[in-house]
């Protein structure tokens, strides 16, 4: 199924080759990701509404005519690619493991209705449920179709305390991490190794047709590639998250090759000095959050990382991203700009910036 997409073979050629410098530390300037659409009447969207928009049995020959007229819209510029996940939610996994996925408008719920006690609860790998079976058929026809003319990106799995979060319930999980801590550790071990079985399954199928490997998250990578988190990490202590979330992470950097962790908020703050002596680790994202400074307000953050010599992936306005680029330097940073241009906006900034366009 050809795309007709306003990027060639030669554009390929280029990100992966300063992709792959920029995780090899060899590359002296920033990547910079910017997009854009055809019609600059028409507004831009950076990835369509949720998967669950469509029923589950919707053919998936009319989801994918349905995205590809977004994709043929869209423009990239600098080290920006074509890339499509299938995206039905945040921590989808918990929904593969039997919490109810509930379609709000255009937000999802994943929460378990009928909550088992954290000593009565038990999790396998499995590949019946209707939300897995969805992603399956959505991964492979999307590397089967497209695979030699986009990045094809692993859905939203989660982690582990997100997921135990959404079948325990968040109040009896903070509960559980005092009162029942064995139990909880039982349960997470159980959960991260289940989640490398599933993400295996989609390495398998991606594999199979795809331009690189990429996450939910604006980088690209020539291997195996996941953004790691732990959201519900914000409500625990640093003594806590090296307990019951630092042995899932490490147990994750050593399997995948291309490993990241998405920093949300200023709660997680006080992990980052154990997330930056994880060797396998090779950067993070750093998000501030609603109602908090723009990233570039966030000087001392970027330089605790990139001083401890892990790469950096932000969303950030021009300015900003011009501004850290004045303050730390480029080197080591992936700034994916949060306004759309057009190209004689993107080259133009691009040069600004020190990049080839």
């Amino acid at each position: 199924m050809n795309l007709d997409l306003a990027f060639n073979s030669r554009k390929w050629e280029s990100i992966e080759q300063n992709w792959s410098a920029w995780w090899q530390g060899e590359l002296n300037r920033p990547m910079v990701l910017i997009e854009g659409c055809a019609n600059p009447r028409k507004p831009f969207l950076n990835f369509p509404d949720l998967a669950t928009r469509f029923s589950l049995d919707t053919p998936i020959e009319v989801v994918l005519a349905d995205y590809a007229s977004w994709l043929k819209n869209t423009r990239w510029y600098g080290d920006a690619y074509p890339k499509f996940f299938p995206y039905f939610g945040p921590g989808l996994m918990a929904a593969f493991l039997g919490a109810d996925l509930t379609v709000e408008g255009k937000t999802v719920w994943i929460e378990q209705q009928h909550k088992t006690p954290v000593a009565q609860s038990h999790f396998e790998f499995g590949q019946d449920n209707a939300w897995w079976r969805r992603v399956e058929q959505f991964t492979s026809a999307l590397a089967e179709h497209w695979g030699d003319q986009i990045c094809v990106g692993y859905t939203d799995l989660g982690g582990n305390l997100d997921i135990l979060a959404s079948l325990l319930g968040s109040q009896e999980l903070i509960f559980a991490l005092s009162d029942e801590p064995a139990e909880v550790l039982r349960l997470v071990r159980e959960i991260s190794e289940i989640w490398q079985l599933y993400f295996q399954r989609l390495e398998e199928l991606i594999s199979r047709g795809s331009r690189g490997r990429a996450p939910w998250a604006a980088i690209w990578a020539p291997g195996p590639c996941y953004m790691l988190q732990s959201d519900f990490s914000y409500m625990i202590s640093p003594r806590m998250f090296k307990k019951f979330v630092l042995p899932d992470l490490e147990y994750q950097a050593d399997r995948v090759q291309y490993a990241f962790y998405h920093l949300d908020g200023k709660g997680q703050l006080p992990h980052l000095p154990m997330l930056l002596g994880m060797e396998k680790l090779r950067g993070i994202q750093w998000i501030p959050g609603d109602g908090q400074p723009a990233v570039e307000e966030w000087l001392a953050v970027l330089k605790q990382i990139r001083d401890a010599g892990k790469l950096c992936q932000v969303y950030v306005s021009a300015k900003g991203a011009l501004q850290i680029a004045r303050e730390l330097g480029g080197k080591g940073f992936a700034f994916y700009i949060e306004e759309p241009m057009q190209a004689e906006d993107a080259e133009g900034f691009l040069n600004e910036i020190g990049c080839d366009s």
